[in-house]
């Protein structure tokens, strides 16, 4: 086995929920997923396509109305983008990979904006590429900020891939259109390639909810060195489906055709048809999920911002509360301790790299906003100046 693959971290987010799991009396917000099911139509679709005996293969890049339909919903949000920058992917994660494999050799340098999900930074490292994060930071009041002057002087000619989840997972930090800008242009002079990690794009809280984040593709002309990856897991309910896709600059698509074909070789065919139903939806269905995601947000909040000790700012994209108890510096510790004691599944804020250490994450996407109140229940119990907080 490779030194690499071995000596790869497994996840903390796994090891917190791996000892709650089975356990009927836990409230478990530690995944990055609603706990609302997907839309009757999707399923519909997919077991309609079964039924047809749709279980073949599909081409590479993906079934040609499904490309069309994603472009036509790119395009909406953003400007022209045409079906020949669409590949189809078996997944987000899956997406950003082979946009890795397509881009970064070894020893070339990624420079990656953190704290962030863990599979961003893993990926180039698997890769044998080396990694540099680049920290937001939290100001007073728990809002993570980029220093953009930083990130800047980080990007330097010898940099190959500059990546960037926005809205970020797991602070809920969006990129503005002037650092977009910036960058975009920054990176041009390099010659370095963005890849912007946008799958939480329409979990957007600054606007309308029929609006999206910022997007470099509202910036980027079609020769720009930019990929885009999304997914439809987040704003579709889709987690479990595993379907996403790549915008990428003209020309690249064949090369990654290529790639797909030596990874997943195509997504199945009935997911895709079940996607092509969530894209139909989409106008009538996002807005109403991004206002309860909203709501719940703020109802989540609120709660944290009340209890004694408990540092938290309203983020203004993605699906997670990003916060810290005063006095805890183990977030690992503090959510085993969590689940043991109290039944709270949270993320440990080191899951998410050494610049998330003392913080914990808490996914607000529930069907249910009553359960986002036990929670906050259960946390205060083990807040409270009264009683003794529990040990391992």
């Amino acid at each position: 086995m490779r030194t690499t693959i071995a000596e790869l971290p497994g996840s903390k987010i796994r090891e917190v929920a791996n000892a709650g799991i089975g356990r009927d009396d836990v409230l478990a917000f530690w995944f990055g997923e609603s706990d609302e099911t997907t839309p009757v139509a999707v399923r519909e679709a997919a077991a309609e396509s079964l039924q047809r005996g749709e279980t073949f293969y599909s081409h590479n890049l993906g079934l040609a109305e499904l490309r069309q339909a994603i472009a036509g919903y790119v395009s909406t949000l953003h400007g022209p983008v045409g079906i020949d920058r669409i590949a189809v992917t078996s997944s987000g994660v899956s997406a950003l990979m082979l946009a890795m494999q397509m881009l970064a050799d070894p020893g070339d340098e990624v420079v990656v904006v953190t704290p962030v999900w863990p599979n961003l930074t893993a990926q180039p490292a698997i890769l044998s590429a080396r990694v540099r994060r680049v920290a937001l930071a939290p100001d007073a009041a728990g809002a993570w900020r980029l220093d953009l002057a930083a990130l800047m002087a980080a990007v330097t000619p010898t940099t190959r891939v500059l990546l960037v989840n926005a809205p970020n997972n797991p602070t809920g930090w969006t990129l503005s259109r002037a650092e977009q800008q910036a960058l975009l242009e920054h990176c041009r002079r390099t010659g370095t390639w963005i890849v912007a990690d946008e799958v939480y794009e329409r979990l957007y809280y600054a606007g309308a909810p029929a609006e999206a984040a910022p997007s470099f593709l509202d910036l980027a002309t079609a020769d720009d060195r930019v990929v885009i990856a999304a997914s439809f897991s987040k704003s579709f309910l889709m987690t479990g489906w595993r379907l996403g896709w790549l915008v990428l600059p003209a020309g690249h698509l064949d090369a990654m055709g290529k790639l797909i074909e030596f990874n997943h070789s195509c997504a199945p065919v009935f997911v895709q048809r079940g996607g092509l139903v969530a894209l139909a939806g989409a106008a009538a269905t996002v807005p109403p999920l991004v206002a309860h995601l909203r709501a719940c947000r703020d109802r989540l909040v609120d709660g944290l911002a009340a209890l004694p000790g408990v540092t938290v700012a309203s983020p203004p994209g993605g699906m997670y509360a990003f916060f810290r108890v005063a006095g805890e510096a183990d977030s690992l510790a503090l959510a085993k301790r969590l689940v043991a004691e109290h039944g709270l599944g949270l993320a440990p804020g080191a899951a998410f790299g050494p610049e998330g250490e003392g913080w914990l994450r808490w996914c607000f996407a529930s069907r249910e906003p009553e359960r986002l109140d036990a929670g906050l229940l259960r946390l205060a119990r083990y807040l409270s100046p009264s009683g003794e907080r529990p040990r391992l």
